[in-house]
């Protein structure tokens, strides 16, 4: 399940807080909106077409990989190379090689494809076969991100997913006879019926599978899905705030005492492996959106397409006869400045001072540190200038950076960013 926000960035990150601030798109994810079956928990917008349909045998998936693509070769070019590429979904696995191929080739041909440029995809165990796998990486594929959720078969049953443990373990071992090194492995907290102990054990097996990175996410409850007519949130089955809670704490002190960074809310790596198409997001910067209910942030206009085949192909077409110009609306400033504290604060590295003074100005900063002041004389939020930890009273320095502490300041993330919102709102 990758994290997906309704507004998409761009560039490669940067390890360190020092930021530049790129204008042209270098990255671009692509919406590949099928699955075997609708998991319980998923609100995305998704098309279901079995467990015998893949690939060419669907015509359903040939027909959207040419509306795909004529998308693509209608968009207007920004004049660089992709640095990331990111299939999502639904399961884009389901894609045969020859699918993949046609969309990175029509990609290159349009923007082109950096040497070096992170390819991701995610995949669901059970969708692809070593031949299939080899295939996606010749075509250019170099980063997996597998959904696992759980390693448990009764929890993975009352999710609503096709595949077993038996199928985590033989698409991990398929991904190290490939040679991909640069695996992620997915993973949920706060399912139904899910213990302390089972959590326990879901980190201990993905921790011995040695994934390059792992993410970490708690189940929302979303409505309009098949688990919001079940289940009420805090509500056995379900855990309750204060297991959710624990469970958070149990990924944060497992995975990092395992050698895994904890880079942002949910995501973890080891050296090297943050996903760079994930960070270009959190750090609120330009992207190409391509496919149904995909979005795109481009010449600092925002947009979000149909969520349905149908209305997304009538888009399309109408997108094609425009040549590319649509009537979008550009964002307003004070959705830039909430957008960037919701990301930026996700981010180990948080908000940078500097550059936060420079877009949206000294008055700001100040009304923002007004509101976490309280939480930092909590131990929640933390300023650093370099390692140096500061500390600080009601003025902020020049430079350095506002971050999240790791775990409680991560935890109650969505407190403090509802006072902040609620502050820079009025």
């Amino acid at each position: 399940m990758q994290f997906q926000p309704e507004f998409k960035a761009s560039i490669v990150a940067k390890e360190s807080t020092e930021w530049t601030i790129p204008e042209i798109p270098r990255s671009a994810y692509l919406h590949i909106p099928f699955c075997r079956r609708r998991c319980f928990y998923c609100d995305f917008p998704v098309s279901v077409v079995g467990d015998r349909k893949q690939g060419e045998d669907s015509g359903t998936i040939v027909e959207y990989v040419e509306w795909l693509i004529r998308e693509i070769e209608n968009t207007p070019v920004w004049g660089q190379p992709l640095s990331t590429v990111f299939f999502g979904g639904g399961t884009p696995s389901l894609l045969s090689v020859s699918q993949l191929g046609q969309i990175l080739d029509c990609l290159d041909r349009r923007f082109g494809i950096a040497a070096d440029a992170e390819i991701s995809m995610e995949m669901d165990p059970g969708t692809f076969d070593r031949d299939h796998l080899a295939g996606y990486s010749h075509a250019g594929i170099n980063r997996v991100s597998l959904g696992v959720q759980a390693f448990q078969d009764e929890l993975l049953a009352d999710c609503g997913r096709s595949h077993r443990t038996r199928d985590i373990l033989n698409a991990v071992e398929l991904i190290g006879e490939v040679g991909i090194k640069n695996f992620s492995l997915d993973l949920i907290s706060g399912l139904p019926h899910q213990t302390l102990e089972q959590w326990q054990d879901s980190l201990n097996q993905a921790v011995a599978l040695n994934p390059a990175h792992i993410s970490s996410y708690d189940l929302i409850v979303e409505a309009g899905t098949a688990f919001s007519r079940t289940y009420e949130p805090g509500v056995s089955p379900l855990p309750t705030d204060e297991s959710s809670a624990q469970m958070y704490r149990m990924a944060v002190e497992t995975l990092t005492a395992a050698g895994y960074e904890h880079y942002e809310v949910s995501n973890y790596a080891q050296s090297g492996y943050q996903c760079r198409h994930n960070r270009v997001y959190w750090e609120n910067r330009p992207c190409y959106g391509f496919g149904m209910g995909a979005a795109s942030y481009v010449g600092g206009q925002r947009f979000t397409r149909p969520r349905t085949r149908r209305e997304y192909y009538a888009w399309v077409q109408e997108w094609q006869g425009s040549g590319g110009v649509l009537s979008i609306p550009e964002t307003p400033g004070e959705e830039v400045l909430l957008e960037t504290l919701m990301l930026g604060l996700r981010l180990a590295d948080g908000i940078n001072i500097a550059r936060f003074t420079q877009q949206f100005g000294g008055d700001r900063l100040r009304q923002l540190w007004h509101c976490l002041l309280p939480y930092y004389r909590q131990g929640w939020v933390k300023v650093h200038s370099g390692s140096e930890l500061l500390d600080l009273g009601p003025t902020l320095p020049p430079s350095g950076a506002i971050r999240l502490s790791d775990p409680e300041g991560f935890l109650f993330s969505n407190t403090i960013l509802a006072t902040i919102f609620e502050a820079l709102e009025k």
